[in-house]
């Protein structure tokens, strides 16, 4: 009897030859995400590993290494999600349910902030509240004479600030998709019956988008959970730690097995976050909202309240968007924070090096690290959005077409397994496996491949969702019947489903550009002198007391991302055209 004949019936469909590209599909997907996390698993059972497991959650040092950062950390995540949900919430059921005037444009409003990286919200709240509390240069309102306390300029209060003003996009996101299915007929239904504003709230409306609630408070708090950028820039200088910002402390001192450990712990916690969310939701009785039946969404007359409501929202949009990017443009021109419409001055962008300026520094604009940096960027942009684009159809493809059997179910786990890694956590696992050499392979620590092995990793999901949606709409008569003409998986691939998939390849692949332009947590821990990125370089500016700087190149950052989104919309426009005709 053949080795194939003994195998267990299960193995010998798994081995089948159509199953050869799924197969292969879990084996990358396992490289990208499994192999990282069981080296620091496997890590923290040497030896060394078990005094880290001990020092961080049981010893003397344990309340400075392990609790007082989980405290900080669970009371930024509860204070994100509930101020996300009130923010987020209020916006979307303004824009969705009532008749406010200019919905589409308070609809822009709201999903900008997450367009603008954290560090930046973070940075331009150091340049209006910063102190004298730590000396240096000190912010706007300090140099207009008023006195800012410390808990206002450092600490839990204002990294809460930053997080609540950058996450608010997210809820507002999820509760207006779950609002905009509450379909007139169920409202007109009980507003025939007698009943108040009131009761259809929270009789009707709010049963229907409590699963949409449940993520969003989810996703913002882990959101909050697993940033790095806004404690390290509020926090750490006054010692306010986060599980992340620890987490980045222990690998930069060299502690690296007690860095695994709160690694791990970090994930556990995201992970078990995530997992009770979704618990919660298809644990609960199903509403049935959206039906065969054409409807339309009711909206609620505001009456009086109709303009004072929307220029409520509308200093929501400009305090959270439009004042962080002005701080930080004045503060580019600006020789100091406490003045920062007076003395402008382009040194900062284009001053030669040798002046009296920024301690003889040159401008952004002709040093030779920010040009590096810039092209060290943009090409890990493309290249992520790239390989995340062609491993997303993939993976997508593979799901719907093999959808039910076990090898889809592996793969759409392992699919979506980053994101229940944060960002800094999955770059010390990069570094736990990747860090020093594998057989015959040399490390890649410090290496461009490594940042975009860990970028195309962390940022997989939003790939193979983009890819699923445009997919699952996709007959598979249409791939069924060139298969029948003898075409090829390649060529399928390349001539039916590529095209077909293309807006939604876009979508993700703009997302994921945007995203690891803007990404400080993944790049902080494997970022060197031969890989500078833009967002690493603007931090190390903050940390070495340059604000200018830090503002310029962040400027730079906010400008490519709009950029990058301006053009996939013309170009979404340029494509599929015989879908308008």
């Amino acid at each position: 009897m053949t080795t194939l004949g003994m195998l267990p019936r299960v193995s010998r469909r798994l081995l089948r030859a159509e199953n050869g590209l799924p197969l292969i599909l879990i084996l990358i997907a396992a490289i990208l995400v499994l192999a990282p996390l069981l080296r620091v698993v496997f890590a923290t059972l040497t030896p060394e590993g078990l005094a880290a497991w001990k020092t961080v959650l049981n010893s003397p040092l344990s309340w400075n290494l392990w609790w007082r950062p989980l405290i900080n950390t669970m009371l930024l995540g509860a204070g994100v999600a509930t101020g996300c949900l009130l923010i987020g919430g209020f916006l979307a059921w303004l824009v969705i349910l009532t008749d406010v005037p200019f919905r589409r444009f308070l609809g822009i409003m709201s999903i900008l902030p997450f367009m603008i990286p954290s560090f930046a919200a973070a940075l331009a709240w150091s340049t209006l509240f910063r102190n004298n509390r730590l000396g240096g240069q000190v912010g706007f309102l300090e140099g207009l004479g008023v006195s800012v306390p410390d808990w206002l300029a450092w600490g839990l209060i204002p990294t809460l600030i930053v997080l609540i003003a950058h996450y608010y996009s997210l809820a507002y996101t999820i509760i207006a998709a779950g609002l905009s299915s509450v379909g007139a007929d169920l409202i007109e239904s009980a507003q025939m019956t007698g009943a108040k504003r009131p009761r259809i709230f929270f009789g009707i409306i709010l049963p229907v988008v409590t699963p949409a609630l449940v993520s969003g408070a989810m996703l913002t708090f882990a959101g909050g959970v697993s940033n790095f950028a806004a404690p390290a820039l509020l926090g750490i200088p006054v010692r306010m730690q986060t599980l992340s910002t620890r987490l980045y402390g222990m690998i930069q001192t060299g502690e690296n097995e007690r860095g695994f450990v709160i690694a791990l712990m970090l994930i556990l916690v995201s992970a078990a976050l995530l997992w009770a969310s979704d618990r919660m939701v298809s644990g609960r009785r199903a509403f049935t909202t959206v039906t065969g039946k054409g409807s339309r969404t009711k909206r609620f007359s505001l009456g009086v309240w109709r303009w004072p409501l929307f220029v409520f929202a509308t200093l929501i949009g400009v305090v959270t968007t439009i004042v962080p990017v002005l701080v930080l443009f004045a503060s580019s021109f600006a020789p100091q924070s406490s003045a920062l419409f007076s003395n402008w001055t382009l040194h900062y962008w284009i001053g030669e090096a040798g002046t009296a300026l920024a301690q003889g520094q040159a401008g952004i604009l002709r040093n030779p690290m920010f040009l590096e940096a810039l092209s060290t960027t943009l090409k890990l942009g493309f290249t992520v959005a790239l390989t995340t684009m062609v491993l997303g159809l993939g993976l997508a493809h593979t799901i719907v077409k093999y959808k039910g059997s076990v090898l889809a179910n592996i793969l759409s786990q392992l699919a979506y397994v980053p994101l229940f890694i944060p960002s800094i956590a999955l770059a010390a696992a990069y570094i736990a496996l990747y860090g020093a050499p594998i057989g015959p392979f040399p490390a890649l620590y410090g290496t461009f491949l490594l940042l975009v092995l860990a970028a195309t990793a962390n940022l997989m999901p939003y790939a193979v969702q983009s890819g699923r949606s445009v997919l699952s709409q996709v007959s598979a008569d249409i791939e069924e019947s060139a298969r029948l003409t003898g075409a090829s998986t390649l060529t399928r691939m390349v001539y039916i489903i590529f095209p077909l998939a293309i807006r939604g390849l876009l979508a993700g692949g703009i997302l994921v550009f945007i995203k690891i332009v803007r990404d400080l947590s993944l790049v902080v821990l494997l970022f060197t002198a031969t890989t500078p990125v833009l967002s690493m370089m603007a931090y190390t500016y903050t940390g070495l007391g340059f604000p200018q700087f830090a503002n310029a190149i962040t400027l730079v950052i906010l400008v490519i991302c709009l950029m990058a989104s301006l053009a996939v919309h013309i170009l979404q426009n340029h494509v599929q055209k015989w879908k308008s005709n």
